[in-house]
């Protein structure tokens, strides 16, 4: 699967939806997406809980629970390794290496509201760790440096850029800067890091597919949004059941027959 998962980074733009459960990645890879990857928010919520909540343990066993249940290429939404110092990220990542994924990300993000991103240095090193680890474990899992300023409050640019660059010259073999949206944002980034790939959080109606392409985006992915939004149908026909004392909704739902077309037969 790395191979496989290698190769749709080579050229063009693929897009890479977010299942949350086995269930919801069967059926997108029956759909015919030619990979996937997890969500870390999307999983935390089936489980009740905010993103970046859930453990190192349960993280693992939900992506390799996702990557054996499809015959296409998997990658982990990784979060900031479940672990701060460098060596320890190390450890970690080659644990996820272990799951059967393709590919794996590491963030830059603190989960600190007071100081939201480690020091470049520190965030550079963790990158740099994450890469021997990958390395040692001979696997050939992609790694992607992900760089979390704008959506953690420090939408600046130049800085993205600049700890994109320095991911690139660490080892990763793409780079990932959720919360870019202007076509101008999106063009400075594919600039700075070209050749290496870059993967695009497309979570709302700002972009096409061809136009990102145009862009020179080479990977697309949705996060959370795939989750978002089975959670917005269900709570449009819960709350219309308790409102209203109404069935609308339920009655436009996919019916049995037709979603389990979808799965395919273990």
């Amino acid at each position: 699967m790395t191979t496989l998962f290698r190769r749709l980074h080579a050229s063009g733009c693929f897009v890479m939806p977010n299942p949350w459960d086995v269930g919801s990645a069967r059926v997108l890879a029956q759909l015919g997406f030619p990979a996937l990857a997890t969500t870390s928010s999307g999983f935390a919520w089936t489980r009740g809980e905010h993103d970046n909540q859930t453990g190192l343990d349960d993280t693992l066993a939900y992506i390799r629970a996702i990557a054996s249940a499809v015959d296409v290429p998997v990658n982990a939404d990784f979060e900031g390794g479940f672990a701060v110092a460098p060596e320890d990220v190390a450890v970690n990542v080659r644990a996820a290496t272990a799951t059967g994924v393709a590919g794996l990300s590491i963030e830059d993000s603190t989960g600190d509201l007071a100081a939201p991103l480690y020091d470049r240095a520190l965030a550079v090193e963790r990158v740099r760790a994450a890469r021997e680890a990958i390395d040692q474990s001979g696997t050939g899992v992609l790694l992607t440096g992900r760089s979390e300023g704008f959506i953690c409050g420090r939408p600046d640019l130049d800085e993205t850029v600049a700890r994109l660059v320095a991911f690139v010259d660490a080892g990763v073999d793409c780079v990932y800067a959720p919360g870019i949206k202007t076509e101008a944002q999106i063009a400075a980034v594919v600039s700075a890091v070209a050749p290496v790939p870059v993967n695009l959080l497309v979570n709302g109606d700002f972009i096409t597919v061809a136009r990102a392409a145009a862009l020179g985006v080479r990977r697309i992915s949705v996060g959370g949004a795939l989750a978002r939004s089975a959670w917005t149908a269900m709570l449009r026909a819960s709350r219309e059941m308790l409102e209203h004392g109404t069935f609308t909704a339920l009655g436009q739902a996919i019916s049995t027959p037709d979603l389990e077309r979808l799965l395919p037969p273990r």
